[in-house]
């Protein structure tokens, strides 16, 4: 009888470790002015997330001058008191292909608008994001600028890192950053054939070997998000936002075709888009049972396991594509 129990004891405290093991759920916020849906708000009660990525501001270029400037900054309308901000700075890879580009200038007005926005919004962020696509003709500006953004923030500071930076991180080079978020979507190229350009198994399997060399500690972004490529005669001619299977299927003006292609019946505009007669729209999306794939993939060939698993992104359409408990079902797989 005592063994019994000293077993059962035994049985719910391994149990109890194994959950506070798992990584947080975390969401990304990319829109322009933050504000949270219903939706949303029950979303983030449910998963308990305490944790957002807000997405600050752009990094471009000025159309004239060809120098950097911050485009469309944040505006709260929200109390975000509860949460714990990650402000995200997303910087654009031409800016850093530049090569008359003052980086110590630059760090030193990004750090500022960042303060700024903070101070406004009474946020006291622990950590600071940089979102940047680096290439090697671009890495030595972007190194540079990590270096003296972290020296000036005196934050955290994470980055995020792509598929590629991982498999080559030897000729990428690896930022100076205390972790890093992999984003582990947008693997393939935009194209009117019948691939999905958000996820290939394929694709992903010639770099999950890379995971366990890198080293640099890395959390996951897995994406929950969906688009719709508009094609032409054969050609591509922007992503759509705002639009899925189930809202072109009530949409009389256009005929599905496919499992994931529909053709415009009649020229028409929707969402302020025109539509051509015959144009296509190929849809582009990821199923629950995609994303537990993905999971199980990244627990498999990851060197130490994420604290965090962070989805992109926080928007009531992409909420409603998927049941209410699929983030702790990906979060058990790690």
């Amino acid at each position: 009888m005592i063994k019994r129990i000293f077993l059962g004891c035994l049985f719910f405290l391994l149990v109890a470790c194994g959950k506070s093991d798992r990584p947080i759920i975390a969401f990304y916020y990319w829109k322009t002015i933050l504000k949270f849906s219903e939706t949303e708000k029950e979303i983030l009660q449910d998963n308990k997330v305490n944790k957002l990525y807000v997405r600050y501001f752009d990094v471009g270029l000025h159309p004239k001058t060809q120098q950097p400037i911050p485009i469309s900054p944040i505006h709260f309308q929200e109390n975000t008191s509860n949460f714990e901000i990650v402000p995200i700075i997303f910087i654009q890879n031409k800016v850093m292909l530049l090569s008359n580009v003052d980086i110590n200038h630059l760090a030193q007005k990004t750090v500022r608008l960042v303060e700024e926005i903070n101070l406004k919004n009474k946020i006291d962020c622990k950590e600071i994001q940089i979102d940047c696509d680096w290439t090697l003709k671009s890495k030595d500006n972007y190194l540079k600028f990590i270096e003296k953004f972290k020296t000036l923030s005196r934050k955290k500071l994470s980055a995020t890192i792509r598929l590629h930076q991982v498999k080559y991180f030897k000729k990428t080079k690896i930022p100076n950053v205390d972790s890093g978020v992999l984003m582990y979507y947008n693997m393939g190229t935009i194209a009117s054939d019948s691939l999905n350009s958000i996820y290939s198994e394929k694709i992903a399997k010639k770099y999950l070997a890379s995971l366990k060399k890198y080293p640099l500690h890395l959390d996951f972004a897995l994406p929950i998000y969906s688009w719709a490529i508009h094609i032409r005669n054969q050609k591509v001619i922007g992503l759509r936002s705002k639009l899925n299977l189930s809202e072109l299927r009530k949409d009389g003006n256009f005929q599905q075709i496919s499992t994931i292609f529909f053709k415009t019946k009649h020229s028409n505009y929707k969402n302020g888009i025109f539509y051509e007669e015959n144009d296509l729209l190929k849809i582009e999306a990821l199923s629950s049972e995609n994303l537990i794939e993905m999971a199980d993939q990244l627990s498999e060939n990851t060197a130490q396991p994420p604290k965090e698993i962070i989805f992109y992104d926080l928007d009531e359409f992409n909420l409603k594509n998927y049941e209410k408990n699929i983030f702790e079902q990906v979060i058990s797989c790690f």
